[in-house]
């Protein structure tokens, strides 16, 4: 199985993890909602599969380009 590392499009806030770890995701489904001024923004998955690595928590601060998660599927 491959692995994808899901990439943040914003800086800002992890506002809230919405898959946990070793979660199901489909492809488009949102891992986690990031809040960058005053919007929430949805990081999908790029496809379907689990969540096999979270490296951010709910209120980390992310960069543009940083990867939040690993989907393997």
């Amino acid at each position: 199985m491959s692995k994808t590392e899901v990439i943040a499009e914003v800086t800002g806030t992890v506002w809230k993890i919405e898959v946990p770890l070793g979660g199901e995701v489909a492809a488009d489904e949102p891992i986690l909602i990031a809040e960058s001024m005053k919007m929430e923004i949805p990081v999908l998955a790029p496809h379907a599969g689990k969540v096999v690595e979270l490296r951010v928590a709910e209120g980390d601060a992310i960069e543009d380009g940083q990867v939040v998660a690993v989907v393997e599927g």
